[in-house]
């Protein structure tokens, strides 16, 4: 990726994507999909990702779903790759969790972190951040089936 410098209208927008994240609901609903779903197999991620009756539903779909719009935004030049990559994680740690379950999962809903998948083959930093989150992903699966 060629290195530009952000502008300030890249700065206003990364900083937005901060504010939306610390709205209340929002703090919830990451704190719940980040650190406590944490699905073994695809059925366990459907019986919340398609269950509009289970609590946590609307919390994993608001998450997915600002993660999925904040890459499109990078995708379709809204704002810089490299100031989104290096100011933003979450999005690539949430398809380093569910990556062992990704095959699985987009056979019933192909578009799943689509976006995010995205940057990773565009942006070469992207894919090297999502590396390094992998790393970590894994090795706190590892820790929390001990």
């Amino acid at each position: 990726m060629e290195r530009m410098l952000a502008t300030s209208a890249d700065a206003e927008v990364i900083l937005k994507l901060y504010e939306l994240r610390t709205e209340t609901v929002m703090r919830q609903a990451r704190a719940w999909v980040v650190g406590e779903f944490w699905p073994q197999t695809a059925d366990e991620f459907f019986a919340v990702a398609e269950n509009p009756n289970d609590p946590h539903n609307a919390w994993f779909r608001q998450v997915a779903s600002y993660w999925e719009m904040a890459a499109a935004l990078v995708l379709h030049g809204a704002v810089s790759a490299e100031l989104f990559v290096d100011s933003n994680g979450e999005g690539f740690f949430l398809l380093a969790k569910f990556a062992p379950l990704l095959d699985a999962i987009r056979e019933k809903n192909p578009g799943f972190m689509a976006k995010t998948s995205e940057l990773m083959t565009r942006f070469s930093a992207a894919e090297q951040r999502y590396e390094a989150i992998l790393k970590r992903v894994e090795a706190r699966r590892a820790a929390k089936t001990e």
